[in-house]
């Protein structure tokens, strides 16, 4: 299944899943996402840890080191390169058959924007990861959507990408 509406809104682009599984996935995913940050949130003291950047898994970006139009940029291309990963990845038509090579290629993918991305942004990448977890400890507040929309706009972007450059 997907875990990141980013990947489900650009395989609905692409027309490999339908529009009604497409918001399924997408309700799901956000579902599962704050019932997990809700568990999380009341199994642990969050509040005791601070305001901003220090508090795990809060997306957020200094606004002394980058401003606004960076940080969308630097997760739009992070989404991006994960989801062209994956597009190529799980593409039959360049006769990779199904292995263990596919979610290696896709880890070492997140891997690689987790180190570029943190020090910026606290990586995203996906939506629910990027939005829900702020909204849950109370500190949703502009820099959220930064975190909403630039992954989707990975996916408006990968889809013709990919199928001009991979396929």
């Amino acid at each position: 299944g997907h875990v990141n509406p980013a990947i489900s809104f650009a395989l609905f682009l692409d027309k490999r899943i339908s529009l009604l599984v497409f918001v399924v996935y997408i309700v799901a995913q956000f579902a599962g996402g704050f019932a997990g940050a809700g568990i999380l949130y009341g199994l642990t003291n969050v509040t005791s840890l601070g305001k901003g950047i220090a508090v795990a898994g809060v997306n957020y970006y200094d606004m002394n080191v980058i401003n606004t139009a960076q940080a969308f940029f630097l997760e739009v291309f992070g989404t991006l390169f994960l989801l062209l990963t994956i597009l190529s990845t799980i593409n039959e038509a360049r006769g990779h058959a199904p292995s263990y090579l596919q979610p290696l290629s896709i880890g070492i993918a997140i891997l690689v924007m987790h180190i570029f991305l943190i020090p910026y942004t606290n990586c995203a990448i996906n939506p629910v990861r990027g939005t829900v977890w702020n909204v849950v400890t109370g500190q949703a507040n502009t820099h959220t959507l930064v975190f909403l929309f630039a992954p989707l706009v990975a996916s408006i972007v990968a889809v013709p990408l990919h199928n001009i450059f991979f396929v």
